[in-house]
């Protein structure tokens, strides 16, 4: 018989109304064509052209002047190919300039689903009982392109939930390049990536050790001038997009949790960042900070990334390297064991797998830890966020797939010092989807990236049919003493 679970009367859906201002490049000799035209314009008909697109799209954007200049500086090399004086344009035609490259993007017009869920780092002004938490949604668009973005949300001391309110705007971030790369880590991920080994011989020969990112694009752009070779010059540009995996992201202070969005930034991204899971992590000195991971997708290749950040307004963002994260569903736990940093995987589609690493971005060696069990997770099982520490062991949220591909999820227990051990494992499923939950996007799927403990119950959001999201509550003590049953 199944726990007794119950759904909470909150739905997160997506808002189509929710935009960014992307740049819009229809490749060089088209872009060339439009900036002439746009230059032949008379000075005194531009500022009627841009003041009307100014006031229209000010309403929709934080600041679109910035994005209209920024978008127009992409194009100085065209500006000089065309023999134009980039920095004599006038403000006025840079804005219009910058308005023909620029379209608005539906971060959340397919699907809003896959959450996660960790405390906030402001905890202050609540009530006895209450808690504030961030959650992480994967939002989808036009495209299929996946992106990750935020909610602030607010637990009272029932359990009620109460999602906040989206802002007005939705921000980007600024993009900063300064990562310092290790030559042996960097030249192991290329491999896997499938650029030529000729390319990567070549371009490891002539680099340090430790190597800067402009060290490598100096590299690459001065091999790319002596080749002919169009497939050459593409494997060269490869390694470019690899470097470019590896960045930071700063947020405005003065936006809303609500208003930023992680949007696929690197070529290795460009095809979606999925499932984000979020967790609170606790260092050895008493101190935390807060990761993720998720799967950056290029439309062929899988990379698994981590995040990491403390304020949720600056982002450092790497590559996973090593046999252990070849695949989805990494999971971190929320604390070293043993001394050493702990994750859950599943490298092979189907199994959990357990690793332990020195190194918070390395992992190597895993170890078979779970395998599909019972009928309803006959296809794959893997795990649905970070486990959680209890005094009776490590939760584990998982979900499984089963016939006509219906992923329900479902719960165990591991050993707090060796969670290679299983306590125990549910024989039926935690949460199934009903009539009301599976229509959407993708029929049949629930499915969670992280779950929470509040007031000695286990809160569980998790994405309708990959459409929107919602929760469900479940009493830990019942939870737990059932895990331990079915163990036994």
């Amino acid at each position: 018989m199944r726990l007794s679970i119950e759904r909470k009367a909150v739905k997160v859906n997506p808002d189509s109304k929710r935009v960014i201002a992307r740049f819009f490049f229809n490749g060089n000799e088209r872009s060339k064509e439009v900036i002439q035209r746009v230059m032949n314009v008379p000075e005194e008909d531009v500022f009627g052209l841009i003041s009307p697109l100014l006031q229209e799209y000010s309403r929709r954007h934080r600041n679109i002047t910035r994005v209209l200049n920024r978008h127009c500086a992409k194009l100085k090399n065209l500006f000089t190919e065309l023999g134009i004086d980039f920095d004599a344009l006038s403000v006025y035609r840079k804005l219009l300039i910058g308005s023909y490259f620029t379209h608005e993007y539906s971060i959340e017009s397919a699907a809003f689903f896959n959450p996660s869920i960790v405390d906030d780092p402001d905890q202050s002004d609540l009530e006895e009982g209450e808690r504030r938490v961030i959650m992480s949604f994967r939002a989808v668009g036009e495209g299929h392109i996946s992106s990750i973005t935020f909610r602030r949300a607010l637990f009272d001391k029932n359990n009620n939930i109460t999602v906040l309110p989206a802002g007005d705007y939705i921000d980007e971030a600024e993009i900063v390049r300064n990562a310092v790369y290790n030559k042996k880590l960097f030249f192991d991920k290329a491999v896997t990536t499938q650029i030529s080994v000729d390319v990567l011989k070549e371009l490891e020969d002539k680099l340090d050790h430790h190597f800067e990112y402009s060290n490598l694009r100096r590299l690459i752009l001065d091999s790319q001038k002596l080749q002919q070779n169009d497939s050459r010059r593409l494997e060269y540009d490869k390694v470019l997009w690899l470097a470019d995996s590896y960045y930071e992201i700063v947020f405005s202070l003065d936006t809303d949790i609500s208003d930023r969005v992680i949007f696929p930034i690197s070529e290795y991204e460009r095809k979606g960042i999925e499932d984000a899971r979020f967790v609170k992590f606790y260092n050895e000195d008493g101190s935390s900070s807060y990761y993720a991971t998720y799967t950056a997708y290029d439309g062929s290749l899988i990379m698994p990334k981590l995040l990491q950040t403390n304020d949720f307004v600056n982002f450092r963002i790497m590559p996973l390297y090593g046999a252990g994260s070849q695949n989805k569903n990494l999971a971190l736990f929320p604390r070293k064991i043993n001394g050493k940093y702990a994750m859950l995987s599943r490298i092979d589609g189907c199994n959990n797998y357990i690793m332990y690493s020195d190194k918070i971005n390395i992992w190597e060696n895993p170890q078979l830890l779970q395998k599909p069990k019972f009928a309803w997770e006959f296809v794959q099982i893997g795990n649905c966020g970070s486990p959680i520490e209890t005094e009776d062991g490590w939760l584990i949220i998982s979900h499984g797939v089963g016939p006509m591909r219906k992923y329900v999820l479902g719960a165990s227990l591991l050993k707090l010092d060796d969670p290679t051990v299983e306590i125990g494992r549910l024989k039926e499923p935690l949460l199934i989807p009903n009539s009301d939950e599976r229509e959407g996007y993708v029929p049949n799927v629930i499915y969670s990236c992280g779950s929470i403990v509040h007031n000695n119950k286990l809160i569980l959001p998790y994405g309708l049919s990959d459409y929107s999201s919602s929760f469900a509550e479940v009493d830990m003590s019942l939870l737990l003493k059932r895990l331990k049953e079915d163990g036994v």
